[in-house]
């Protein structure tokens, strides 16, 4: 029975993904900041801990009490709509602590088990705003677009160990929490110079042609998982693979073929 580790599970995408895994028979680590059982049907098959991926004596606690894994889910993140002139960099460096040094530091420390064992996959969960620009969101693209290129370069040096590192790159997620979820970081970001720009772009945001929902990128994510090939890239929702092709089509016209 394999087992697999997700941060983030307390809602949207990594609660699902901890269900999808759940109910296909994989022994699930589903973390969270603050444990919420309740939110798991009783299963034998999961266990809810503690996790805070910006602490590195929570991540090793956290690691310690799991046991060996076979696939690390890089899923916890902070979202942000704002006018970057209006943003502090402190909030900046929050989103960059949980998206991008959070991710980092959780990579960092299953590594040395599974080099050891020469396998082990570690999927980290991004975003299309990595295949296409979108306005409001300039940090928040900053922290996943450093993370797209960290999986690149680390998908290389640890092939030789037999250790597999992807991306999946979900597209808009109207029914997930990311919202709310950083709603009092939010306030005071859209100054009054920037309101009607920002008016025209939420419109645009609630008349989407095609979205994305936790289900599809649990199996994404699945689809990660149980894949041997080497592919990075699994884009998540109807909107992602839209974004993709035409980000493939258009290289390919670049190289002439």
């Amino acid at each position: 029975m394999k087992t697999i580790l997700i941060t983030g599970c307390s809602s949207g995408y990594g609660l699902e993904t901890a269900r999808h895994f759940q109910a296909r028979g994989w022994q699930v680590i589903a973390t969270m900041r603050t444990p919420r059982a309740e939110l798991f049907p009783l299963s034998g098959r999961l266990r809810v801990l503690p996790l805070d991926v910006t602490k590195p004596e929570s991540i090793a606690a956290a690691l310690e009490a799991a046991g060996p894994i076979d696939v690390l889910v890089n899923n916890a993140g902070l979202g942000l709509f704002g006018a970057f002139e209006a943003t502090p960099m402190a909030t900046v460096r929050d989103i960059f602590e949980t998206n991008t040094f959070g991710t980092m530091a959780m990579t960092q420390a299953v590594l040395p088990q599974f080099r050891r064992r020469r396998s082990g996959l570690v999927i980290n969960v991004t975003s299309t705003v990595t295949l296409a620009p979108m306005p409001l969101v300039a940090a928040y693209t900053a922290s996943k677009t450093a993370i797209e290129g960290f999986t690149e370069s680390l998908a290389l040096e640890l092939a030789a160990f037999d250790v597999r590192v992807k991306l999946v790159e979900p597209g808009y997620g109207p029914g997930t929490r990311f919202t709310a979820n950083g709603a009092e970081r939010m306030q005071g970001l859209i100054p009054e110079a920037y309101a009607p720009f920002a008016q025209s772009v939420f419109a645009a945001l609630g008349r989407p042609a095609a979205v994305t929902t936790e289900p599809e990128v649990a199996e994404a994510v699945w689809r990660a998982a149980g894949d041997p090939a080497a592919t990075l890239r699994y884009p998540a929702g109807a909107d992602a693979l839209a974004l993709a092709l035409a980000r493939n089509t258009a290289a390919l016209r670049q190289s002439g073929v």
